[in-house]
């Protein structure tokens, strides 16, 4: 069971001091690729700096920075602190990039360790069944499928996380709701920013892992 002392080293913070699931056909990725460059230039702030550009009103904790990570964690993979709302991708050399994330509403957030087999950017969104059977009245009328931009629900990147070659219909992706960062507000999915994901994106390869631990189980080092 993967726990607190698994995870991290205890000093004066985490690591140190300092989604609704969507399919992507190739098809509709090919119709609307041309537009990738102007939506990027539109969820991205003028003069954007990660750790300090702000103008979604977040919380300043859930801005980009680089961390500390314990020893033993494996660069390339992704970590989801679900108590303190933080994903950690590590890197090389004992560092880490912590993000603010949103998860999931309820008993919709499923923890466990999966495998990124996917990388989709401007992806286009499809309720699951289960989503449709659940909310109706909410989710039928997007049966046959959103295109991808920045009104999208998976907004401007989305991870697909699968357990073998099972999809699980998770996803770690953007936002077009970025004052929910810090919240439980998806249908299963992990949210971010989408100027972070962005930004996470061409960092992340297709085989890593990604582990999302529970919501009651603390993974911020104790004071």
């Amino acid at each position: 069971m993967l726990t607190r002392r698994h995870f991290i080293q205890t000093s004066t913070a985490l690591f140190g001091a300092a989604a609704l699931p969507g399919i992507l056909p190739s098809a509709a990725a090919a119709s609307t690729q041309g537009s990738w460059s102007k939506w990027d230039a539109r969820v991205t702030p003028a003069n954007y700096v990660p750790e300090t550009s702000n103008p979604w009103g977040i919380a300043p904790r859930f801005l980009p920075k680089r961390v500390e990570a314990n020893a033993g964690l494996r660069p390339g993979d992704i970590h989801v602190d679900a108590v303190a709302r933080y994903l950690y991708f590590i890197e090389p050399e004992g560092t880490a990039m912590r993000y603010g994330v949103a998860i999931a509403r309820g008993n919709l957030y499923e923890p466990g360790t999966y495998t990124i087999r996917r990388k989709a950017k401007w992806p286009t969104w499809t309720p699951t069944a289960a989503m449709i059977k659940r909310e109706p009245s909410t989710y039928a009328q997007f049966a046959d499928g959103v295109p991808g931009g920045p009104t999208n629900p998976l907004g401007s990147r989305a991870l697909y996380l699968y357990v073998g070659n099972r999809d699980t219909y998770l996803r770690i992706h953007g936002t077009p709701s970025p004052r929910s960062i810090g919240g439980r507000a998806s249908s299963g999915c992990v949210r971010m920013v989408m100027a972070h994901i962005n930004g996470l994106y061409g960092k992340v390869q297709t085989g890593s892992t990604a582990v999302l631990y529970p919501p009651e189980t603390y993974l911020t080092a104790q004071s």
